[in-house]
């Protein structure tokens, strides 16, 4: 399982499958950060998203980031 073996490396997960790790989030809340994005096709535009919103985090861990296209939120 990919958050079970981030969670071994102390790496938090970056993804597309957002309803899968939305769900582990409720299963399995202790683990080291969850970075769910929007598929999008602008490379540039969703990397600048990803960095503006990890940036502002002083950690990642027992969280869901949501980067969507123009917004992004943590929950």
């Amino acid at each position: 399982m990919v958050l079970e073996f981030a969670i071994l490396e102390n790496r938090a997960v970056l993804t597309i499958n957002r309803r899968d790790f939305f769900k582990l989030h409720k299963i399995k809340p202790e683990h080291t950060g969850i970075i769910a994005c929007k598929d999008d096709l602008d490379w540039n535009r969703l990397a600048t998203n990803i960095d503006a919103v990890i940036s502002t985090e002083s950690t990642l861990t027992g969280k869901v980031i949501r980067v969507n296209r123009f917004s992004s939120t943590t929950l």
